[in-house]
């Protein structure tokens, strides 16, 4: 089974977004770093994806670009317009064109872009793996004022993702799944 890792809109527009922070980012960078090496040193293709819209987002600005950390690293770029990162980028067709079966979500936001393309990757039919440590997000305020933690934001994504759309990995569990596939 062909694998391959999308890293989703790891880019700098999010710096000029009101609830960036950095108090994540350390963890997220070393996890989303050590999944692309992995991939990378299997010889498995990676994936960049960036987002294009309004704001921030709009590519003519200059912030949709890589944040600084981030290695030139991509085996192929998509840009895609809306949440999840298949029906609008090229990146479905470039799938199927590479006999791609399953991938592994990684980048920003985890309830967001990553959990939109992970449940659109699974209703497409291919293999999901959530490499949610390997994703940031921030947390965020509900209408009713209650708030929730990045860490409960995960949590939750976690929860309505397994063993419906995608398979909840670490990035030492992804990786060794490769392993295995590519055994068998």
């Amino acid at each position: 089974m062909k694998s391959a890792l999308i890293v989703i809109d790891v880019q700098k527009s999010f710096t000029q977004q009101p609830f960036w922070s950095e108090e994540d980012l350390p963890a997220f960078r070393e996890k989303q770093l050590a999944l692309i090496s992995g991939y990378k040193a299997r010889g498995l293709p990676v994936v960049q994806i960036f987002h294009h819209s309004k704001g921030a987002f709009d590519p003519a600005n200059g912030l949709c670009v890589s944040l600084d950390w981030l290695p030139d690293y991509a085996d192929v770029s998509f840009n895609k317009h809306v949440h999840n990162a298949l029906t609008d980028s090229g990146l479905l067709q470039w799938l199927h064109d590479n006999e791609i079966e399953h991938v592994s979500v990684s980048g920003i936001r985890t309830e967001q872009c990553c959990e939109t393309t992970a449940r659109v990757a699974s209703d497409l039919g291919f293999k999901v793996d959530f490499v949610s440590e390997a994703t940031l997000t921030w947390a965020m305020t509900h209408p009713d004022g209650s708030t929730l933690s990045a860490a409960e934001i995960k949590h939750r994504t976690e929860l309505v993702l397994a063993g419906r759309f995608a398979r909840i990995a670490t990035v030492a569990q992804s990786l060794a799944g490769l392993d295995e596939r590519t055994a068998t």
